[in-house]
């Protein structure tokens, strides 16, 4: 047995149970079928077999009667015991153990009665329906109108959801509640134009298909009516009697067990042990590694050479008066100065939406030509860039990813955000679009989903701080493929890392020592060129999303330790790609068990090593 199997053979006491490789593959197969089945949309997004015609519950009565089947599963996983298990078997019984234990373990701390905020919500979900799902035969057209139907009672469902919460005093900040309700306006102002888009798209090839469509628009007219009849109610309700309730504290640790769920959440997200202060020195330490890289890129840039430092000092016998010498400034000064420039010169921004979405497509194309020499294995899975939708552009970060899928035909999607290009710079463009694109989200998400001989459930399996700490690792990779030869796009890298470094202070320091969120924009002002926008739009994603902003920093440091390992224990023998393709190739595991596998992995390099030759014994001959 391997060490991965060994280690996951003795991790567990097991209930004292008996079963075999069947009973464990029916478990798998019954939540597998049960996951499709409850989370309709985002089966249909991934080309999966399910009730096409409904969508996921999410009253009251679902989310509870789900809580109560993830606990039966849990129960009936250990009474099957991983010893008896092939290793491949032991490793998705502690995958899904995990999965299902915090499940019902984080129930309790009722994240599930805030389901709005600036990030999601039905206002966002409806509207982008129909652009995540296959839309081909005419089969597709009408289940799509037939769940439409559905989401009156949904938004619904979604005020009940907040009404509970306010009762128990789970709410969200008021403060990242800002700009939802004009998101509300703006989706009205739309009237769900992408979804009746789509529909005018369908094939009507012969009078039979040209009337399903007319017959399809028109039920969907009626399905808009109501549904922006009751997002219109949500609104009303959200702007005079939510939001005005919502609490003033910004730390999650306000909040009914708060400082337990924002262990909890660390612990999930990092996929490690580390408490908040541990974290939060980690965050520290980072910051003042990464500011003394910093200055040195500074003063490698063509705005040095403008300031009076970079000058040659006046010789000893110059007779300038000392009293009208230009004094010295420190690096701090010399930091904010610089900062000062980046966030004003026209030089660093574009003019039009379509120049920054060009420039990210190029950049996109570029490192295409790079992953062969960086990966043995690369993904089928096309992606593409485009902008963020308009509505929600004003309250969203910089950038994100939307996974596809090669069986219902859908691309990968790398969103930028165009909505303010005066806080949008040139030199973060390179290690976003690494982040988002590849070799970061798209490359290893897609990986992932094309394993093969692997359950469904692995595919879709996601350790947080495995898949945001790769795609910060990956923002390094730049370094090797050339991309950082111009010091305003490495100082631009260095930003990126130390925007996330700053996570790791912010985060904890709000959730866990309590800061105000002005000390939080503070910092990160003090700290990072983001602008002032991006900053604020951060700091409120922190403050709602406690402990997921500490996955990135962390997961990227434990694979840059795996990789220094491997390359100081196997030297020149050392392969990057075979590297590379050995931590990809399991998924998005916990970091846990990635460092045991990568280790397995050295361990079989090592025994591949020519033996060292070993010299002659010397021996002293007599005269």
């Amino acid at each position: 047995m391997s060490l991965l199997g060994l280690v996951a053979a003795l991790s567990f006491t097991p209930c004292p149970a008996a079963a075999d490789d069947t009973a464990f593959n029916a478990l798998i197969a019954s939540y597998e079928r049960w996951v499709d089945q409850s989370f309709v949309e985002q089966a249909i997004s991934l080309g999966r077999e399910t009730d096409r015609r409904s969508i996921t519950d999410s009253s009251i009565a679902g989310v509870e009667l789900r809580q109560g089947e993830l606990g039966d599963f849990l129960l009936k996983l250990r009474a099957i015991d991983p010893s008896s298990l092939n290793e491949l078997d032991q490793l998705d019984w502690r995958l899904l153990e995990r999965e299902l234990d915090r499940s019902v373990r984080g129930h309790r701390f009722g994240a599930w009665l805030m389901p709005i905020g600036q990030r999601g919500g039905p206002h966002q979900d409806i509207p982008q329906l129909a652009e995540h799902i296959p839309l081909r035969e005419s089969r597709d057209f009408e289940d799509l109108v037939a769940r439409l139907a559905l989401y009156p009672e949904a938004v619904r469902q979604c005020q009940t959801l907040l009404q509970r919460g306010l009762s128990e005093k789970i709410t969200p900040p008021r403060v990242i509640m800002q700009g939802v309700v004009e998101q509300f306006d703006a989706l009205k102002s739309g009237q769900l134009r992408e979804i009746e888009t789509a529909l005018r798209s369908m094939p009507a090839a012969n009078p039979a298909q040209g009337e399903l469509q007319k017959q399809l628009l028109a039920s969907f007219s009626k399905s808009r009516e109501q549904i922006l009849k009751e997002l219109a109610a949500l609104r009303t309700y959200l702007a005079e009697m939510y939001i005005p309730a919502c609490r003033e504290s910004i730390s999650c640790a306000d909040l009914p067990s708060g400082a337990e769920a924002y262990a909890f959440a660390l612990e999930g997200f990092t996929t490690t042990s580390l408490t908040a202060e541990q974290i939060h020195a980690i965050g520290l330490s980072e910051v003042s590694r990464i500011r003394a890289e910093m200055m040195e890129v500074i003063r490698r840039t063509d705005w040095w050479l403008t300031q009076p430092e970079a000058r040659p000092a006046p010789p000893p016998e110059s007779s300038t008066p000392a009293s009208s010498a230009t004094p010295l400034r420190t690096d701090e000064g010399m930091f904010a100065d610089f900062l000062a420039y980046l966030r004003t010169d026209r030089r660093f921004y574009f003019d039009t939406s379509a120049e920054l979405l060009s420039a990210y497509r190029n950049i996109c194309k570029r490192t295409d030509a790079q992953l062969p020499g960086l990966f043995g294995k690369l993904p089928r899975l096309p992606y593409g860039v485009r902008e963020i939708p308009r509505f929600m552009a004003p309250s969203q970060t910089t950038a994100y990813y939307m996974q596809g899928s090669m069986e219902t035909g859908l691309p990968g999607w790398f969103y930028a955000n165009t909505y303010a290009l005066d806080q949008r710079p040139k030199y973060e463009m390179i290690p976003l679009a690494l982040h988002e694109a590849v070799p970061g989200h798209h490359l290893q998400i897609s990986l992932a989903r094309e394993m093969e001989g692997v359950r469904y459930f692995r595919r879709d399996y996601s350790s947080t701080a495995f898949v945001e700490g790769w795609a910060l690792y990956s923002e390094r990779l730049g370094i090797e493929m050339g991309f950082y030869e111009d010091p305003y796009d490495d100082f631009g890298r260095l930003l990126y890392e130390m925007w996330r470094s700053c996570r790791l202070v912010v985060d904890t320091g709000i959730h866990h020592l309590r800061w105000p969120r002005e000390r939080a924009i503070a910092f990160m002002s003090e700290n990072t060129a983001l602008s002032s926008l991006n900053i604020e739009r951060e700091i409120d994603r922190y403050i709602g999303w406690p402990g997921q902003a500490c996955a990135y920093k962390i997961g990227e440091i434990r694979i840059r330790q795996l990789r220094e390992q491997a390359e100081h224990t196997l030297g020149t023998a050392f392969d990057l790609r075979a590297f590379h393709d050995r931590v990809l190739s399991a998924g998005a595991i916990p970091l846990d068990l990635l460092e045991l596998r990568v280790r397995e992995w050295i361990s079989e390099c090592e025994l591949k090593l020519p033996a060292l030759p070993v010299a002659p014994v010397q021996t002293q001959k007599g005269i």
